[in-house]
């Protein structure tokens, strides 16, 4: 019963890391800002962020995935 909900967040927490990763990695080779520009965050700082948060959830939901 337990599973198919963790199979779920898995899958959510896998493709959105992935994307997030994707995007990021796209953005900076564009040279272009992952964030509008703030005075509180530097644009490399923004994309240190993106790119943890983006690892972080895909073996997030990678392990979830694998732990069925």
């Amino acid at each position: 019963m337990e599973s198919a909900p963790a199979a779920f967040v898995g899958l959510v927490c896998a493709l959105f890391g992935a994307a997030l990763l994707l995007w990021t990695v796209i953005r900076t080779g564009q040279r272009r800002p992952v964030v509008a520009p703030t005075e509180h965050v530097s644009p490399s700082g923004a994309a240190l962020i993106a790119a943890v948060s983006g690892l972080v959830l895909t073996g997030t939901g990678g392990w979830l995935l694998l732990g069925l």
